[in-house]
């Protein structure tokens, strides 16, 4: 076990448990924002098994979800856009919150992956998981402003 599974360890436990318990608990606004962070929180932790095994095709597993999770996230919020209406979550804590530790984590990981394609890849994922979970809680939260519901 090194540093690299160690910080693995410790995201996965602090947050997917929370965000299991609040899609599986409370009210619906609670639920999409929890679906939102979870795939906010496996992407990292991709990443940092990556390193930590030295096993680059995590890196596009990280790659994949970092496109899709908040895609999901945005089908979601489509289709529960009347339901949402009335009561809105708002999450913004959480959201930069995980948003820091993700860049946090593909820092460290660049670093220690040195220049080349592989830097490359890392840095799309990155911008990815951060634009991402951002523009996704946005949605989530009522829209941006000036754009009309439809």
């Amino acid at each position: 076990m090194n540093g690299w599974t160690v910080a693995t360890t410790a995201a996965l436990g602090a947050g997917v448990g929370a965000a299991v318990w609040g899609v599986a608990t409370g009210p619906l606004r609670r639920r999409v924002v929890a679906q939102n962070l979870s795939t906010s929180l496996a992407c990292p932790a991709l990443l940092l098994l990556a390193q930590g095994y030295d096993r680059p095709s995590y890196v596009d597993l990280a790659l994949l979800l970092a496109l899709l999770g908040p895609v999901g996230t945005l089908v979601f919020a489509r289709i529960l856009a009347e339901d949402l209406a009335d009561d809105p979550p708002r999450a913004w804590g959480v959201t930069y919150a995980v948003a820091v530790f993700g860049g946090a984590v593909v820092i460290a990981v660049c670093v220690a992956t040195g220049p080349g394609r592989a830097l490359g890849k890392l840095l799309v994922v990155g911008a990815l998981l951060i634009g991402g979970n951002l523009i996704a809680s946005r949605a989530l939260s009522g829209g941006f402003a000036g754009s009309q519901r439809g």
